[in-house]
């Protein structure tokens, strides 16, 4: 992201209504509860959750988050290919619009100030309706590159362009394997309950929860949501992650569970992962500060009306 001019800011925007996100959330959402109410199965709930901690893990966490957009790590160009496919079927996006809602989101943040659906900062219903059925329109926009390596790749021009038809082969191969059962549990269910808790990790992450770290000057911060770490593959460590945006490994203090990162190490120990970054080897930011329990602020943060107030 880079600045037009002295204009361009997070703050002033519109908030509107988008049709495609909107539908595409919604309709896996009901169908998804008419899987879970009417073909109620425990294979069909086992395969749900197989190919939503698959996908999740593998591919949201590690191939879209932490390797194609941090770059943390780097690995042979068909596993990180396989990796971003997997996250393309988390059902959120292609990877070009993955790597824009990540970017536009971490540049507003480290503003001083930025519009409350960068920050998660409504009421947890509206921020519900701005995040999953809704769109920003900023009026003085950065300019957005993605590099070029990434850009021209065919495999991701491809993936941008029909990443809902995504869905399709797999739905075939679980209705092949059970039915439609299988496709309401294996596609609808997970698109829906991965996009929920995408969103609602998202939300907590920057309202409640426990802190190491302040970032000065920046518009929000993040918490840890302590207990969360195995069901959210490792992204519930956000205040570490807003620390070190540029380290593989979320869950950096002991005990932090970050499946994410037991993943990177599996690659690691096969060959396939190297030159990984980690807190210990990523230069200092001046606006980092470790803090103590005793000058953390309250739980809950309201980016407009409550600023903590620490030293650079």
């Amino acid at each position: 992201m880079s600045p037009v001019g002295p204009e361009t800011n997070p703050v002033e925007a519109s908030i509107h209504w988008s049709a495609g996100k909107s539908v595409w959330y919604s309709l896996h959402l009901l169908l998804g509860l008419l899987g879970v109410l009417f073909f109620f199965d425990w294979v069909a709930m086992l395969v749900c959750g197989a190919l939503t901690v698959i996908t999740l893990c593998c591919g949201h966490t590690v191939g879209l988050h932490r390797l194609l957009i941090h770059r943390n790590l780097c690995c042979p160009r068909w596993l990180e290919r396989t990796l971003v496919y997997l996250g393309t079927l988390v059902g959120m996006g292609g990877a070009f619009g993955m790597i824009y809602l990540h970017d536009i989101r971490d540049w507003a943040q480290r503003h001083h100030e930025c519009h409350p659906f960068f920050t998660h900062q409504s009421w947890i219903g509206k921020d519900w309706w701005w995040n999953l059925h809704c769109g920003i329109s900023l009026e003085n926009a950065p300019v957005f590159v993605i590099e070029a390596d990434v850009a021209e790749d065919p495999l991701y021009r491809i993936l941008q362009k029909t990443w809902m038809a995504q869905q399709i082969p797999l739905a075939v191969l679980l209705f092949l394997a059970g039915g439609w059962g299988f496709v309401l549990w294996g596609i609808c269910a997970r698109i829906a309950l991965s996009l929920t808790g995408h969103w609602l990790i998202g939300h907590f992450a920057h309202n409640y929860g426990q802190r190491d770290w302040h970032l000065h000057g920046h518009a929000v911060q993040g918490f840890n949501l302590p207990g969360l770490g195995l069901l959210t593959m490792g992204e519930s460590w956000h205040n570490n992650h807003h620390a070190y945006p540029d380290s593989a490994r979320l869950g950096i203090e002991a005990g932090q569970a970050d499946p994410g990162w037991w993943f990177v190490m599996i690659l690691e120990k096969f060959g396939l992962a190297r030159e990984i970054r980690t807190p210990e080897n990523l230069p200092d930011r001046p606006e980092r500060k470790r803090i103590t329990i005793a000058e953390d602020v309250p739980a809950k943060l309201t980016s407009f009306t409550k600023k903590a107030s620490f030293g650079a």
